[in-house]
């Protein structure tokens, strides 16, 4: 009887997890394909009358302008501290002449759009997941739709091209900086040869390399843009779904970021291979 009934509990316990993972997985597909669904109808209705363009340059400066500190102060000691860690490790190998190539092919392809995306998301993306969140349980958002007007179009909408707009010109501010203290650091404190550095750059760093990194950095304004405003805009529970809202926003986005960043490199180097500009770095 012991063994019928531990036979008969495992079974229940089968059931229950294959029942739990079903409708996690489930839920996950229904909330992917809501954002999906949503951050389409967000592109789609900003180019609809009545246009929002005052409201565009209203959250460009938001997400943009009050951007420009942080990302100016992280830039700079980015790459200030991973040239002095690429130093160490190519002083080893007397390869020092190549830390100001590695830093710029760093910087512009894979950390100045992910760090870029991953500020601005945890300041912007916050902040405008808590603002339609606390709009939404105020009940400002069904009193625009009282009064005719589409709160997607006039809410979220200029948000997200806003923030697609704004993360590639902050991703450019940061690669600039990124390579600016990268210079200081090798040319005045570590005291290489300035022509050396400059001629490295030069022969490696190409045109493409940069526009990489400012496409990365356009996708993850437009994904971390829908996540954010997403969760804000279907906030429950009063202040309490304001602060749970804000906080998966973030956290959502910034993840979705590092695992984008890898999938948009595969694919880039997949169509440069396509492209015939495989043997280039």
């Amino acid at each position: 009887m012991d063994l019928i009934k531990r036979r008969e509990q495992f079974n229940d316990y089968l059931d229950r997890s294959f029942f739990y993972f079903f409708n996690s997985a489930q839920d996950f597909i229904n909330l992917v394909g809501d954002i999906f669904i949503f951050g389409t109808d967000a592109i789609k209705f900003f180019l609809r009358k009545p246009f929002r363009f005052h409201e565009l340059v209203a959250h460009m400066e938001f997400a943009g302008n009050k951007s420009v500190f942080i990302i100016c102060l992280t830039g700079l000691f980015t790459g200030m501290a991973l040239s002095f860690q690429i130093f160490l490790g190519f002083q080893i190998v007397n390869a020092t002449s190549l830390v100001g190539s590695t830093v710029a092919l760093g910087i512009t392809r894979e950390l100045g759009p992910v760090l870029t995306g991953l500020i601005i998301s945890a300041r912007a993306g916050g902040a405008m997941a808590a603002r339609l969140g606390t709009m939404r349980v105020t009940e400002q958002i069904d009193a625009l739709e009282v009064m005719g007007v589409d709160p997607k179009q006039y809410l979220v909408s200029p948000r997200v091209v806003a923030c697609m707009i704004s993360t590639p010109l902050l991703c450019g501010l940061f690669d600039f900086l990124a390579i600016f203290g990268s210079y200081f650091l090798c040319i005045h404190v570590l005291e290489m040869d300035s022509a050396t550095f400059f001629d490295h750059i030069k022969g490696w760093l190409q045109p493409r390399h940069i526009f990489e990194g400012l496409f990365k950095s356009a996708v993850f304004g437009l994904v971390f843009g829908v996540i954010c405003t997403h969760r804000g805009f279907f906030t429950k529970g009063g202040a309490a779904g304001v602060g749970e809202a804000t906080n998966r926003g973030v956290v959502n986005s910034m993840v979705l970021v590092i695992v984008l960043d890898f999938f948009l490199s595969n694919l880039i180097t997949i169509f440069y291979n396509l492209a015939g500009m495989g043997k280039a770095m």
